[in-house]
């Protein structure tokens, strides 16, 4: 009943103004009232009710007013104590409310001016800025810009964040707004040195980066190989050095176990606990075939916390060992050459006096021949001194040959006449059991050669050959031919001059050579033969004959296969001509009184030579003493046909009479003898006059032909 009789009592009061009023309507009486049958106390109830409903309202009213001076007190509090500067402006810029924060800020002193309006405390450069700010926070409610710069009294400017919201406003036609300024002062402080520190950091990251690339750099382009492991000891970096050394592509190598190409490093890296850095010298590496390489290594240790890196640092010894070869080989040449100009100096020691013995025993023998006549017994004997003598002689020529002392007499010749005169020599001594071919290009060129030297040089390969196959049968076949000689031969261990050479190879089925006499065939007085049957020498022979060609030796040879001799010869830019044919020898030697001075200092070959003179027919004034050979050729100068005088005598020269005589007597034929003739001698002898040199040591035939010759030549020139 109670909310009908509410709703009833609101019914009433709203139809009745004078319950609303709480006082009965003017000019109404209670009579009117009543006659509309509304009755006394029911207007009483409904008038206590109302008020009951008031108070109920007022009440609330009164709660709500309690509420809202609390939030505005909330509020104020807020506003104020916010440690932000807040300011309640209207669009026209005037600051209607500013909080603690803002007057301080804005105005830090208290002579500073009151804080009446915001845009004057803007810069210029911001103004426009701001009023946009504003203008937007106006349509939208809320705007905000950043870094604007203010001013703040007497204590200069200030950058700050300007944050606007529009506030609610009935009674009043402008807009109001809430602005928040927020000093970036310390932020723009810390912003900066954040940035500085950024830069900083950027730059650094950027020399880290550059180090890297130059590290890379380094790595990529060093001469020596760069291998990196981890602590599993798997690749981790493998530089392209490293690529080319161990024939391995890089990323195939990458991720492999050190162990592929370097075993031996695999065990030193416990190293790493006492070292951080260790030389492990020569060691074996192995490419990705697994062929083996020398190498010499060294390893870095670097402990970080993430695991250890080792680096290792290889370098080829490839090229060392190649050049530590060639070194070997050079001193080895050096060695041997020394060798041969200690036999050249003892062969021209020993070629005086050694030949005026064998001058001396030959023409003796040969005097001695005649005087016992065919039929004595002891012409046996003599022949084989004979046979001893000139043994002897040939091989004084050998060492003169082999120490170059001999001079060549080299001109554009063919080599298939020397071979073909030779292989005619050889043919007649031939043993039945060994076959010899010979195998001649046509189109071979011609070569500047002394046909002598060559034939012996061919002679001696061709006896070896002969000997190396003994009793057994086999075969010698001597080839000529014209190639490319582009590599430097290894027996002969010297590098000739390359490009176009005629070959002249000698190639025998015999025993072979064995490598460590390989090594040594060109060595003087080195022989394999039994005492008695061979002196060392013919090798070398034949490599002194062509070094003076300015050629080369290549040997090739197998234990029980044969050897294979070749002489190459440089190709002659001239024409051959043909061999100069010696002009013929007188048959029969006659003195007819010529009177013959010879001089030297060895008395029994002067004792020989006057004997041998005079049985031919010569007058002959012999003389051991230069010096007394002068003062009787100046005393009685046309008494002499011919002078005859040895190269090297003691305290004196044999150039020394020649001068001396042509002073005397320019036109007396003059001859030099000697058995140490080198190519300085020769000219110097022949620029003195000297119409002939004799090589000693000479048989007497030839030594009398020689004389009879040289009158003959003078005498039909006068």
């Amino acid at each position: 009943m109670a909310p009908k009789s509410s709703l009833t009592r609101g019914k009433k009061a709203r139809l009745s103004p004078s319950a609303r009023t709480g006082r009965l309507g003017t000019g109404t009486s209670r009579q009117d009232i009543l006659a509309e049958g509304y009755s006394l106390p029911q207007m009483v109830e409904d008038l206590r009710n109302y008020q009951a409903e008031l108070e109920i309202q007022n009440q609330a009213l009164r709660y709500s007013q309690s509420a809202a001076e609390g939030a505005s007190e909330r509020f104020l509090t807020l506003f104020s104590n916010v440690p932000l500067a807040l300011m309640v402006v209207d669009e026209n810029g005037l600051v209607l409310e500013s909080n603690a924060m803002a007057l301080r800020l804005f105005r830090p002193l208290e002579h500073d001016p009151p804080l009446n309006f915001l845009l004057p405390l803007v810069s210029d450069d911001h103004v426009d800025k701001v009023a946009q700010a504003f203008s937007s926070a106006k349509d939208t409610g809320t705007s905000e810009t950043s870094e604007v710069i203010f001013s703040c009294g007497s204590s200069g400017v200030f950058t700050g964040d300007l944050h606007i919201a529009r506030i609610e406003n009935s009674q009043d036609e402008l807009a109001h707004f809430i602005c928040a300024i927020i000093d970036q002062g310390p932020l723009l402080t810390e912003r900066q040195a954040l940035q500085a520190s950024a830069a900083a950091l950027q730059e650094r990251n950027e020399e880290l980066q550059q180090s890297k690339d130059r590290l890379a750099s380094i790595i990529n382009s060093s001469l020596d190989a760069i291998v990196c492991v981890d602590q599993h000891h798997l690749i981790t970096i493998f530089n392209p050095t490293a690529a080319a050394l161990f024939q391995c592509p890089t990323l195939q190598a990458l991720g492999c176990p050190l162990s592929r190409f370097l075993p031996d490093v695999v065990q030193t890296l416990s190293y790493a606990q006492f070292t951080t850095h260790a030389q492990l010298g020569e060691l074996t590496g192995l490419t990705s075939a697994g062929k083996s390489i020398a190498i010499e290594a060294s390893v870095s240790f670097e402990r970080h916390p993430d695991g250890d890196t080792t680096t290792i640092f290889a370098r080829d010894l490839t090229a060392r060992k190649k050049i530590e070869a060639h070194r070997n080989m050079l001193e080895s040449q050096l060695r041997e050459s020394h060798k041969m100009q200690a036999v050249g100096t003892m062969a021209g020691g020993i070629a005086h006096d050694f030949n005026n013995i064998i001058g001396a025993i030959l023409g003796n023998v040969e005097l001695a021949k005649q005087d016992a006549g065919k039929a004595s017994p002891a012409l046996i004997s003599l022949n084989e001194i004979d046979k001893a003598g000139r043994r002897a002689r040939d091989l004084v020529r050998q060492i003169l040959t082999f120490s170059r002392n001999e001079s060549p007499k080299r001109v554009p010749i063919q080599l298939a006449d020397v071979v073909q005169e030779t292989v005619r020599l050889l043919k007649v001594a031939l043993p039945p059991t060994v076959e010899m071919q010979v195998t001649i290009d046509p189109e071979t060129p011609a070569v500047l050669a002394d046909a002598t030297q060559v034939e012996q040089a061919l002679l001696n390969l061709c006896t070896n050959a002969i000997q190396a196959i003994g009793a057994k049968r086999g075969s010698v076949n001597i080839e000529l031919g014209y190639k490319l000689h582009n590599e430097a031969p290894q027996a002969e261990r010297r590098g000739g001059a390359r490009g176009p050479h005629v070959s002249l190879a000698v190639r025998d089925t015999g025993s072979g050579i064995d490598p460590d006499t390989l090594q040594r065939i060109f060595e003087p007085f080195f022989t394999t033969k039994p005492v008695g049957q061979g002196t060392g020498l013919g090798l070398a022979v034949v490599h002194g004959i062509m070094r003076t060609h300015l050629g080369t030796v290549d040997v090739q040879s197998t234990t029980d296969s044969g050897s294979l001799f070749t002489l190459y010869f440089p190709v002659a830019n001239a024409a051959a001509v043909p061999v100069m044919v010696e002009p013929p020898k007188p048959k029969a030697v006659q003195g007819m009184g010529k009177h013959v001075m010879y001089v030297d200092d060895d008395e029994a070959l002067v004792f020989l030579v006057d004997r041998a003179l005079t049985r031919k027919g010569f007058a002959v004034s012999t003389f051991t003493d230069p010096r007394l050979a002068a003062e009787a050729l100046r005393a009685n100068p046309k008494d002499f046909d011919l002078l005859v005088t040895d190269y090297n005598m003691p305290g004196y020269c044999g150039l020394d009479l020649l001068k001396e005589a042509r002073l005397i007597r320019p036109e007396l034929p003059v001859a030099l003898a000697s058995g140490y003739v080198t190519p300085e001698i020769e000219a110097s002898a022949l620029a003195e006059g000297a119409h002939a040199l004799i090589h000693k040591p000479n048989d007497v035939d030839e030594l009398v032909e020689t004389v009879q010759r040289l009158i003959q030549v003078n005498d039909a020139n006068c």
